[in-house]
């Protein structure tokens, strides 16, 4: 949305502490799915049922959950990178007695263990991520959200391979490079300063009591019911060894990672959150059907597995954007509030699908977790006003999302005012004279926009930067316009997700105060990352009812339409 001087930040030039964490999380998400391809291999080295082994998903998961409820309040004293260093032990722990045990009662016990490991991993990741990014957290979240998708792809793969020579391989493989990730983290990523304020350990199930949240908590704990049903059970019609069974899965997590990276922000943009996730829960609803009733057909599970990874990718992205659009409590406090219920439908669904196919037979589970993703479906719409409202509102009513906050005193009405937009990043200052320059010429007032993100990357969602921050970017480029002799106003843009929506907000927000002109720089961000979460610019040109330019210090302000911004798409706009 704006310059810096001197090279951009890019997707790859990144601290060491942010790659330490991308590798950490690709080992940590690889634990979603590097059980998979052994659990034909365990129910017979061990001489389990399937509904035995079941119970691996259930331990982690259900553990997850009630650790998401503590996690923040951990992290608050202690601070985000101690919880995650500590989450990473406790992995690189249990990983390895479930290696080690000889039972099937050890694995569910030491993956309960694993579990909380996780809950304190995820819950601090992306924050540590972010923090740890100086000058381009776009690009270490697009950096983030790969290493996640790579993770839940090569977790099959991992496990299908250290698994075709014994159930034992993929939980020692885990341990060895959690521990990896755990000395580079140690060495690499810097210490986290403590929030100024502790937060409560009941906070989450308080947050619980809002009407928005909690609508969007059970339509995921039933969506998830249907997932892991899916996880935990279709390894066993698909008859395939456990090589075969990774390749399986391996398919599938890419579809997860290519569908939440860059066409679920797309369809967003396109449709809106609940049109897509009204459409996305009734194709699960369908694959799964379809599963159920060709469960005596490998083929048609297979198939149908590696189909649902697109849909699975749309949905992970979007439910944790529509529970920040609609939740009024603060994003650490939310995501774990949603992750709890959340992971608490993933970690019954294989318990209950294990009693069922042993009282039935295998294909009930799969209708049931049909039903439940329809099921989703009239819960998300008994929230859908509430949605929509926080899609398209820009006052100061709850929830506001994207939200104008003024900083300062407001222009008089009718001053049709040059607008500015700007990001956090050390060029910010650069475009935002530039502007003023512009304004000078055309003897207008200057707002200055500071567009303030919200990161949302699976179930867990972060602010690139605080409010105080934010207010003191703007308060410094009002001060030295002030000593130019520039009249400004100033306002924080805050938008959570894609760039894109930012974009869109601001375009509107021009339009009802009549701005004269709508000035922006070159962004910072690669082109990698305007594909995934959508570009600022473009969103915002599109949009407009009135003139966008690009402004820069050493030429003059270029007009920015639908052609010239094709011309300038290999600049990274």
């Amino acid at each position: 949305m704006s310059t810096s001087h001197g090279k951009s930040p890019g997707l790859l030039r990144q601290p060491k502490a942010v790659w330490a964490v991308a590798f950490a999380c690709v080992i940590s998400f690889m634990g979603i799915g590097l059980v998979d391809p052994i659990l034909p291999a365990l129910a017979d080295s061990l001489d389990a049922t399937p509904s035995q082994v079941s119970l691996l998903f259930s331990s982690y998961l259900i553990v997850t959950a009630v650790a998401m409820l503590f996690v923040g309040w951990i992290s608050s004293r202690i601070g985000a990178k101690r919880t995650m260093v500590t989450g990473l032990a406790v992995i690189v722990v249990f990983a390895a007695l479930a290696g080690a045990t000889g039972s099937i009662n050890g694995i569910v016990g030491f993956r309960a263990g694993w579990g909380l490991g996780n809950a304190m991993f995820i819950a601090t990741s992306l924050a540590v991520i972010v923090a740890s990014a100086s000058g381009g957290f776009s690009g270490a979240i697009i950096l983030y959200e790969t290493a996640l998708g790579l993770g839940i792809a090569v977790g099959p793969l991992l496990g299908g391979e250290l698994g075709a020579m014994s159930w034992r391989g993929p939980f020692f493989g885990v341990a060895v490079l959690m521990a990896v990730a755990l000395v580079a983290t140690l060495v690499l990523v810097p210490s986290t300063p403590k929030p100024e304020r502790p937060t409560s350990p009941i906070a989450p199930l308080r947050a619980l009591r809002h009407c928005g949240l909690l609508t969007m908590g059970i339509m995921a704990l039933l969506y998830n019911w249907g997932f892991f049903t899916m996880l935990g059970y279709a390894p066993y019609p698909m008859e395939l060894e456990a090589h075969q069974l990774g390749l399986v899965f391996t398919g599938w997590g890419l579809l997860v990672a290519a569908f939440s990276v860059f066409f679920a922000p797309r369809l967003q943009a396109r449709y809106g959150t609940a049109p897509v996730l009204y459409a996305n829960l009734f194709g699960l609803a369908v694959v799964m059907a379809v599963i159920a009733a060709g469960v005596e057909t490998p083929t048609v599970v297979i198939v149908a597995v590696i189909a649902s990874g697109a849909f699975i990718g749309i949905n992970n992205t979007l439910t944790t954007q529509a529970v920040m659009l609609v939740s009024p409590v603060e994003r650490p406090v939310a995501s774990s509030a949603y992750g709890f219920l959340r992971f608490i439908g993933g970690g019954l669904a294989p318990y209950v699908a294990g009693k069922l196919a042993d009282a039935t037979d295998l294909g009930v589970p799969f209708y049931l977790g049909a039903v439940t993703f329809l099921l989703a479906i009239p819960v998300l719409a008994s929230g859908h006003r509430l949605l929509v409202r926080a899609e398209r509102s820009t006052g100061d009513d709850e929830p506001v999302v994207p939200s104008l906050v003024p900083v300062g005193r407001t222009a008089e009405p009718g001053s049709r005012p040059v607008v500015v937009a700007v990001g956090r990043h050390d060029g910010a200052a650069a475009v935002v004279d530039a502007a003023a320059l512009l304004a000078r010429g055309t003897d207008s007032p200057l707002e200055v926009v500071h567009v303030r993100q919200t990161a949302v990357v699976e179930e867990q969602a972060v602010d690139t930067e605080t409010d105080e921050q934010a207010r003191a970017a703007v308060t410094a480029h009002l001060d030295r316009l002030t000593a130019q002799g520039v009249a400004a106003t100033g306002r924080i843009l805050t938008v959570v997700g894609d760039h894109a929506a930012a974009g869109r907000a601001l375009a509107r927000h021009a339009g009802e105060i009549g701005a004269r002109t709508v000035a922006v720089g070159r962004s910072p961000r690669g082109s990698l990352a305007q594909f995934a979460d959508g570009s600022f610019t473009t969103a915002l040109t599109h949009a407009a009812d009135r003139t966008v330019v690009l402004v820069e210090m050493d030429d003059a302000p270029r007009h920015l339409t639908a052609d010239s911004l094709a011309e300038l798409r290999g600049s990274a706009l």
